[in-house]
């Protein structure tokens, strides 16, 4: 007996708050704050108020529920060390693996395509209503800034990466003053547009997309999830299912604030200016702000934002791209890993130059595959996969984390109809 509650303590002792755990939860939650949040108020706010409060009630247990299940996926594997494609592979064999690797490099991919037209519409932005210069050509300017970044990731990797890791707390903070500055901004005609009950389902619908893509941290799950494994065996689920669901109340809190404070501060008209521009919201803010620090501020961490999201997608869809081809071909590594990251580059300037909407690209080509892998891949694996049983969640959560996911992939058709 004196064992047994020897044990129970050590277990409760755990399943304790620690530093650590805050640090993993403050990782989780800077990985999903980037680029993606800059243009949610347009698209959360396009549908009027009460449809933005449904988002904001419904935006942390979405959240929540995909990413725990997620993590409890890669904690289902055999082997202590293994990452998710070790997982997928364990659990699907391999002809799984390489369906999943595929998914994964077009849920990467559009968004290195998306930031590709993002910094150029922020830059070009800033040119011709800050510095009050004449627009370059398009197809120079978007040359530059995607042949700069991309330098900046073949060429200073580490450096790159220790760049943007330091930058998230920065941006972090910055969007929190803004949030609280626009305050003073707030106006009423929002909710004076008297809402349309009857469209309300279909309003909330087509804008799930854009908060799976805004609120998505999936690419630091396989690590997380490896590490509280190593640290905590046994008790690991716990730890994941505590972590992963502060991270999701802290994103619900800070980047819906965001979302109301931009929404707020602006008319239904001008978040349709905003679409049209296809800028962010923060370069948006710039243009009609008389207040010189949101002249300068917005535009800058946009900039920011998009280029420290660029990097960490670049070398993900390179690494996917390369992976794909090496499974499907016997040319030498150096030539697939050149030949990679000539297609990312070039598509990337092409997609650049004819400005397709940033918002459509994300509803059509980013959020429907990190919706598959996030959402529905872990629900299908704890009903099929017998390794998963223990890791199931609630019959309601399961239902709840599979709708939400299929209005993420199933907008794309509406949309297109």
């Amino acid at each position: 007996m004196a064992l047994n509650l020897n044990t129970a303590n050590t277990l409760v002792g755990k399943t304790k708050w620690t530093y650590q755990d805050v640090t993993w939860m403050l990782s989780l939650f800077g990985t999903a704050v980037g680029a993606g949040v800059l243009f949610l108020p347009i698209k959360a706010g396009a549908g009027g108020f009460w449809p933005l409060v449904i988002l904001a009630l419904i935006a942390a247990p979405m959240t929540w529920f995909a990413h725990k299940s997620l993590a409890r996926f890669v904690l289902s594997a055999k082997n202590s060390q293994a990452d998710i494609t070790d997982t997928v592979e364990e659990h699907f064999g391999k002809t799984g693996a390489n369906v999943i690797t595929f998914a994964y490099f077009f849920a990467i991919y559009p968004i290195v395509l998306i930031y590709g037209v993002g910094i150029t519409n922020t830059v070009d932005s800033f040119m011709v209503n800050q510095l009050e210069m004449v627009s370059m050509p398009r197809w120079l300017l978007s040359g530059i800034l995607v042949l700069g970044m991309t330098a900046g990731v073949v060429f200073g990797k580490d450096l790159m990466l220790k760049a943007t890791s330091a930058l998230v707390y920065p941006l972090v903070f910055i969007l929190l003053a803004l949030s609280v500055y626009l305050i003073l901004e707030w106006n009423t005609s929002m909710m004076s547009v008297s809402p349309d009950w009857s469209a309300m389902p279909v309003v909330i619908w087509l804008a799930i997309p854009v908060i799976v893509f805004s609120f998505n941290h999936s690419p630091v799950i396989s690590q997380f999830s490896k590490s509280q494994r190593l640290q905590y065996g046994e008790v690991a689920i716990q730890k994941t299912d505590n972590i992963t669901g502060g991270a999701a109340l802290m994103l619900m809190g800070f980047v819906m604030f965001f979302v109301f404070s931009v929404v707020l501060s602006l008319s239904p008209q001008q978040l349709a200016e905003a679409k049209a521009q296809n800028i962010s919201v923060l370069s948006y803010l710039a243009n009609v702000h008389q207040s010189p620090m949101i002249s300068l501020l917005g535009p800058l961490v946009a900039f920011a934002a998009i280029t420290s999201s660029y990097f960490g997608h670049f070398l993900g869809a390179q690494e996917g791209l390369v992976g794909l081809v090496k499974s499907r071909s016997n040319l030498p590594v150096t030539v697939v890993e050149k030949a990679s990251l000539g297609f990312i580059v070039v598509t990337t300037w092409i997609v650049a130059i004819i400005n397709p909407s940033i918002l459509g690209m994300i509803e059509t080509m980013g959020a429907p595959m990190i919706a598959a892998i996030l959402f529905l891949m872990p629900v299908f694996a704890m009903n099929k996969v017998p390794a998963m049983a223990k890791y199931k969640t609630s019959l309601p959560a399961q239902i709840f984390t599979v709708i939400c996911g299929l209005a993420a992939m199933t907008s794309v058709v509406y949309s297109a109809v």
